[in-house]
């Protein structure tokens, strides 16, 4: 069967974009929690693979299938994440490109964000709580935080711009993709994890589990890593993503045939 075209694919984000704008503000909320909590099992995921592997240099590149875990949950499940609001309501705001919609996006980010890191440091919390792991999956949990949480600013903006640049792509080849959204979905995130690019959500969970324990602080998170991965993932998804496939589609007036709703 023939692919679908480019402009094929961008009416059909387009579509389900205007949708999420137009999603009350409770309906966001707790999907974005949902998907919060969802994406911890990323963190958790990795833990438990490091934990039962041996220590060699390989290691890395099974534990980082459990990276996918926490995606597979949410895009699977229609849950709200951040990253991938970097594609699908921004391209109705291109499409239109006034302050009305651009509103809309903003109103979307705040929501889904916020609901989403309070999810992420829910389920951090959880996992402190816990008394199912062994010591050993408890160390990999603290080691997979640090990393995170050492690495400078600006690596971890530049790795986050990969990250966010992956999860915009991988929206856009979800629309099409039927019977393989699972290896898609499988094989970009596994991409994003072994890179050990930064992804402000389930990067917020393995700080969060740091911040919890007391050993990172509210503001090392906020500074180090939260505003930086949010940055880059922003950078990565709209400008590599959004504005890119939206150029290449417009370019040719390809997307004269949609209309999106008005509110």
């Amino acid at each position: 069967r023939q692919s679908p075209s480019a402009r094929i694919i961008h009416n059909a984000i387009l579509l389900e974009g205007d949708e999420e704008l137009a999603r009350p503000t409770r309906a966001l909320a707790w999907s974005g929690l949902a998907s919060g909590l969802s994406i911890g099992f990323s963190f958790l995921a990795q833990a438990l693979l490091a934990d039962g592997l041996p220590d060699a240099r390989w290691t890395h590149l099974v534990s980082a299938f459990g990276y996918s875990i926490g995606f597979l949950i949410v895009v699977l499940g229609r849950q709200q994440l951040f990253t991938e609001n970097t594609l699908t309501p921004v391209l109705p705001w291109l499409h239109d490109m006034r302050w009305s919609v651009f509103r809309r996006v903003l109103r979307l980010w705040a929501i889904v964000l916020v609901t989403n890191i309070v999810g992420a440091f829910l389920f951090a919390w959880l996992l402190g709580l816990s008394d199912s792991f062994e010591e050993g999956v408890r160390t990999q949990l603290t080691a997979i935080g640090v990393t995170a949480i050492s690495r400078s600013p600006w690596a971890t903006l530049t790795g986050a711009i990969f990250a966010g640049w992956l999860i915009a792509l991988m929206v856009w080849l979800l629309p099409f993709a039927e019977a393989a959204r699972f290896w898609v979905v499988l094989v970009i995130a596994y991409l994003v994890g072994l890179g050990g690019f930064a992804h402000v959500i389930a990067g917020s969970s393995e700080v969060a589990y740091l911040v919890i324990h007391g050993d990172v602080s509210l503001l090392r998170y906020a500074r180090d890593f939260l505003l930086p991965a949010l940055t880059g993932n922003v950078i990565g998804g709209v400008t590599l993503v959004a504005l890119l496939n939206h150029a290449q589609v417009t370019a040719g007036g390809d997307d004269e045939e949609y209309e999106p709703h008005r509110t």
